[in-house]
């Protein structure tokens, strides 16, 4: 048996290639959306891609399994349990199997036993592996999705919070409490391969160790040690971070079925740009500031590009980016990771000597200073769980994914100091404020760590 994880930092999302070396035959659990690693891998390994599997509906990027079915007909097993609105739309166009509690496939002579394991979502599967043509008779591992992880378990909220379904987040806690002791009973030995890691926003505390034992999580995973039902649903339920906006999307897009990706070239755009497109500056922080076109939002190209592209990007208007063409591709494979793919040009960043807009910079200490005059407003930009652990007196809290929700609460006659924990989310805050009309804005840098390493006040 051969076997390969990949992992996408900016998604924290860990996909599985598994191949027969006796038949050439492979599959792909847990696809991303760009699949030509695991074509470049299987072609490397002298394998085919001939089947390809999900663990659920997956709500934080765009799924890569249609691609694989498109590409190069690779069969679909994909999960039948849960209700009717947690069924696969689009595989039918495809050779395809549906799967549900105890169902078991073969590719080449590696065996996969499904486990129905609600809770996350109410049509998530595992797998269970079984190198039979190594000679085992038991599995040598759990493929997991968004159930169990390394240290946490999924949350059972987004269906709620971000597909709309009313209800669901207790009736979620209760089947993942179900679900629990249903893997407890199987062998402690067995290796555990979930499909996020930490960073992700599909549980609230996820561990950085990449895999893990099925043995370990039961001895040290929080969710394994509360016997009780009513204990586990209060605990699992507290303090889940706000989920992206754009999960609902994903959520849609991968029931439908994932648009195929479009090969086209991205075309180099002269400035200004046409008006109603989103023009999105990926350049780092300091040099967007010194000057950067009016109206453009800095989504600064690192491990939050991705997400911060998904709170606060819209899926209705084009985009188009200032970036280096060198950059180009991988941050359009970015986007296109989440489905965003209304690129319709770029601005090299190497043409753009000086913007038409700049913004400043003020220390925590000349921030507090401010503050105590009537014309200055503080915005912080932080997660509420960061906010409720403390936050500086007077400030006003609004989360960065939401702040354009809240722009006509913010006083327009005022200049806006924004803040977040290091600087790096504020700046982004501060390039939406100036996108949106707030001119008169300045970044804090530091953030809130600098506030309270100065020993300044903190509520």
């Amino acid at each position: 048996m051969y076997f390969k994880s990949f992992f996408d930092e900016q998604l924290a999302h860990m996909s599985y290639l598994v191949g027969c070396q006796r038949t050439g035959e492979a599959i792909v659990i847990d696809p991303a959306r760009n699949i030509e690693p695991y074509l470049e891998v299987a072609k490397k390994e002298k394998l085919r891609v001939t089947a390809v599997t999900e663990t659920h509906i997956h709500a934080d990027y765009l799924s890569g399994a249609r691609e694989l079915a498109e590409r190069v007909g690779a069969k679909l097993y994909v999960s039948d349990e849960g209700d009717q609105d947690w069924k696969y739309q689009y595989v039918g166009e495809y050779n395809h199997e549906l799967l549900k509690e105890g169902s078991t496939f073969f590719v080449g002579n590696v065996k996969f036993e499904v486990l129905h394991t609600p809770g996350h979502t109410p049509e998530s599967i595992s797998f269970l592996l079984t190198d039979i043509g190594g000679g085992a008779n038991e599995p040598i591992g759990i493929f997991t999705g968004d159930f169990l992880f390394v240290g946490d378990v999924g949350r059972p909220d987004l269906l709620e919070k971000a597909a709309g379904v009313a209800g669901t987040s207790e009736s979620g806690a209760i089947q993942m409490f179900e679900s629990l002791r249903k893997v407890e009973k199987v062998a402690d030995f067995l290796q555990v391969w979930p499909a996020h890691g930490a960073g992700s926003a599909c549980g609230k505390s996820l561990g950085a160790v990449p895999m893990t034992t099925l043995g370990y999580e039961k001895k040290f995973n929080w969710a394994f040690q509360i016997k009780d039902e009513k204990e586990f649903v209060q605990e699992l339920l507290k303090n889940q971070p706000e989920p992206p906006k754009y999960f609902a999307e994903m959520k849609k897009q991968n029931k439908l079925g994932p648009a195929l990706v479009n090969k086209a070239e991205t075309p180099e755009v002269s400035i200004p740009v046409e008006k109603g497109v989103t023009v999105v500056d990926t350049r780092e922080a300091n040099e967007y500031a010194e000057g950067h076109i009016e109206g453009t939002i800095n989504l600064p190209y690192n491990r939050s590009f991705t997400n911060w592209a998904g709170w606060l990007l819209s899926y209705d208007k084009n985009i188009v980016l200032v970036t280096k063409k060198a950059k180009l591709k991988e941050i359009k494979r970015s986007l296109e990771s989440i489905g965003l793919d209304q690129i319709t040009g770029y601005v090299e960043a190497d043409t753009l000597k000086a913007g038409v807009e700049t913004y400043e910079s003020v220390t925590v200490q000349a921030a507090k200073k401010l503050l105590e005059q009537d014309d200055y407003y503080m915005i912080d930009v932080r997660n509420q769980s960061e906010w409720n652990v403390g936050h500086i007196p007077g400030a006003h809290h609004f989360m960065l994914g939401t702040l354009s929700d809240h722009l006509e609460k913010l006083p327009k006659d005022k200049t806006l100091i924004v803040h977040c924990q290091s600087g790096a989310r504020s700046a982004i805050a501060t390039s939406v404020l100036q996108a949106n009309g707030f001119k008169d804005v300045l970044n804090m840098t530091g953030g809130f760590e600098a506030w309270e390493k100065q020993g300044l006040p903190v509520e």
